[in-house]
């Protein structure tokens, strides 16, 4: 099975440029902690509700008057749609996170697959990697 079948295919971005605020607002707006950051086309970061809260809010920047790309995570990691559920599982093991964007060949935005997708389909897989992710380094 691969990822373009259980990935969440309507994602949210969040532009570089956005405030934080307006980046807080998509998170709160959709009750969900994780936000790929995308320019022309182009996914060029990762955005967490951590980033914003550790990296921004607890060293004072305000939210309204500070921008996504001063905080965002520039490096990103993905799977591709057409990889295995097994590739994803592997992948967030070893990286030790929960989501993995999920791009194309053409490196474009279609998708997000979270632990949760994973668990919908095969649930050894899942918690292997939820067990991984949840170990100390």
């Amino acid at each position: 099975m691969n990822i373009s079948e259980v990935m969440t295919h309507s994602v949210k971005v969040a532009s570089p440029n956005d405030s934080l605020q307006v980046a807080a607002q998509i998170m709160d707006e959709n009750d969900f902690g994780l936000l790929p950051v995308a320019e022309n086309d182009q996914l060029v970061g990762m955005l967490s509700d951590r980033d914003i809260t550790i990296r921004a809010v607890a060293k004072g920047m305000a939210p309204e008057q500070h921008k996504v790309r001063e905080v965002m995570t520039p490096e990103v990691r993905y799977v591709y749609d057409d990889d295995s559920i097994e590739d994803a599982v592997r992948n967030m093991s070893d990286l030790q996170i929960r989501r993995l964007p999920v791009l194309n060949r053409d490196k474009r935005l279609v998708g997000i697959v979270s632990l949760g997708d994973l668990a919908l389909t095969t649930e050894k897989s899942a918690g292997a990697a939820l067990n991984s992710i949840s170990q100390p380094n």
